[in-house]
């Protein structure tokens, strides 16, 4: 049953009780957005303004995290997470002073939200990554989808509860009891436990780092579909919740408590969803399901647009709720299980680049549709984005799970260098020879496009193909990495999947022997002294 595999990873303790101290957190963080987004309606008229609140909690994740991602990757995450929720509570805890003090001005108050988007730009990564460290690989679909129904029950009860503190008592309680609500998560973070992490060879750099999870991004197509998708959905999506505040306000004439309901309905259906997420990956293909969530979207803007009636409002925001989960958990489960450990922070990062880069876009762009032409306009406008985003699924595809078994092989080089060899010893050419019958070479040229796109995607450069011009049959590949431990690194990162490919290669090699490896040590000038030198015989041993 599809059920107990969306509730299996709560028989884990860790996931659960950390999974239990995140909606604290959450339903603090939702009623301080209450709190923000009707302050700022009370200090300006403008909808751009308003909407802005969304994209200055938004902006910082696309803008900052993938330096979180290769942070995520290299250092410890539970120490990641421990630093981003402090600095959110500190910066919480002067929202709510300012508010206290009566010193809130909208650029003051966008500015502060800012930085606590800053603070979950760094902690989304680590959390995301860790979820697979906590539970096992069958059950992290079940564990995101846990994560998202988490954050929409908060949904739920947070806008609402956030509508009464704020109609009861000001916006400025509402930032306090956000502040308040990180306590929980930090503690439960501090109680976590983890397994240790493989940290055979160094860590890699930052700015390394970034640039491998650029490589292994621009030569993965399925992971490349996915961030299209996400950021199409995020940039039709947002409009609903950009402009739901000025929506209960002018269009509805409601008060906050009103915003609070609509948000609340929102967040049932988005629980609704959550619960619904496994069946539909049962039954549908991946594809399907986002394209149900796209033109399930579509279909609750163009009714707000065009039945501002509380009858239809309603439900409309449920459907908007249950789509808006159903879309977003799939894609981030989809790069969950598509990108292998290594790389998965950076990865995760790029996905939150695309989803919420697309959605503090489009909340910019939704604003000033909406002082332009109307808030009408503007939800109709973004229908119509959903309903493009559902038909790019010809061109962009999302793949379904278990396409590719991401389990690394372990691989370590067979080499034993018989010279000083530093790890940062480099660069480090590698050639391979192959011997090729002519009724096998257009095999073996479709098979090498696919090892090329293996190799540069982990970490290989320059690579070439080279064919001998006497013996015709010899073919080799020729790459290089930047230091020795590069290319332990670029070994590490072979999956089962890609193996595959190099058996296909190997099966197509004529010679009595094995392809021969050749590793050899650039030196592009000719150095005055031997700054790598044979080892002495006592060290060969």
């Amino acid at each position: 049953m599809a059920v107990p595999t969306t509730l299996a990873p709560f028989s884990n303790r860790t996931f659960r009780d950390l999974w239990l101290a995140s909606q604290v957190s959450n339903l603090g963080s939702l009623i301080q957005g209450v709190g923000a987004a009707w302050a700022m309606g009370l200090m300006t008229e403008s909808h751009s303004m308003v909407a802005l609140v969304q994209s200055s909690n938004t902006l910082p994740i696309m803008v900052f995290a993938l330096v979180a991602g290769a942070l995520a990757d290299s250092l410890d995450r539970r120490r990641i997470m421990l630093l981003a929720q402090a600095f959110m509570f500190a910066v919480s805890v002067a929202l709510a002073v300012v508010a206290w003090a009566g010193w809130l001005t909208p650029w003051l108050l966008l500015a502060l939200t800012f930085l606590i988007g800053c603070g979950g730009a760094l902690f989304n990564p680590a959390w995301q990554a860790s979820v697979g460290d906590i539970v096992p690989r069958e059950q992290v679909p079940g564990a995101v989808g846990l994560n998202s129904m988490g954050f929409n029950l908060a949904r739920s009860v947070g806008p609402a509860l956030g509508g009464a503190i704020v109609a009861a008592a000001g916006a400025a309680a509402a930032f306090t009891v956000n502040a308040a609500s990180y306590v929980a998560f930090i503690l439960g973070i501090v109680r976590l436990r983890v397994p240790e992490r493989d940290l055979t060879l160094p860590r890699e750099g930052v700015a390394p780092a970034i640039g491998a999870g650029f490589r292994y991004l621009a030569m993965s197509p399925a992971l490349l579909r996915v961030m299209a998708r996400a950021a199409l959905f995020g940039a039709g999506a947002s409009s609903i919740l950009a402009l739901l505040p000025v929506y209960a306000r002018d269009t509805m004439e409601g008060t906050a408590v009103t915003y609070g309901v609509f948000l609340g309905c929102f967040g049932v259906g988005a629980i609704g969803g959550a619960l619904m997420n496994a069946w539909f990956r049962a039954l549908l293909r991946n594809e399907r399901v986002v394209e149900i969530g796209f033109a399930g979207f579509a279909l609750a803007a163009a009714v707000l647009a065009l039945l501002p009636v509380a009858w239809a409002v309603i439900p409309a925001l449920v459907l908007a709720g249950a789509c808006w989960v159903l879309a977003l958990s799939l894609f981030n489960t989809t790069v969950q299980l598509s990108t292998p450990r290594w790389v998965l922070g950076r990865a995760l990062a790029f996905y939150q680049m695309a989803a919420f880069g697309g959605l503090a876009a489009g909340a910019w762009a939704w604003g000033g549709i909406a002082d332009e032409a109307g808030i009408a306009v503007a939800f109709g406008i973004s229908a119509a984005v959903l309903v493009a985003g559902a038909l790019a699924g010809w061109v962009f595809r999302v793949s379904d799970f278990g396409e590719v078994d991401l389990t690394p092989l372990g691989l370590v080089t067979a080499a034993e260098p018989q010279i000083d060899l530093r790890a940062r010893s480099g660069p480090i050419f590698v050639i391979v020879d192959y011997e090729i019958a002519q009724d096998d070479v257009p095999e073996f040229l479709a098979l090498m496009q696919e090892r090329r796109r293996i190799r540069l995607r982990d970490g290989a450069r320059r690579w070439a193909l080279l064919r001998d011009l006497e013996r015709p049959e010899v073919w080799s590949e020729k790459y290089y990495v930047p230091t020795w431990v590069d290319y332990a690194r670029h070994l590490a990162r072979r999956t089962k999947a890609d193996d595959a490919v190099h058996k296909a290669i190997r099966a197509l090699h004529r010679g009595a022997e094995p392809p021969k490896v050749t590793r050899k040590i650039e030196r592009q000038t000719v150095p005055r002294h031997d700054d790598a030198p044979p080892l002495a015989p006592s060290d060969l041993a």
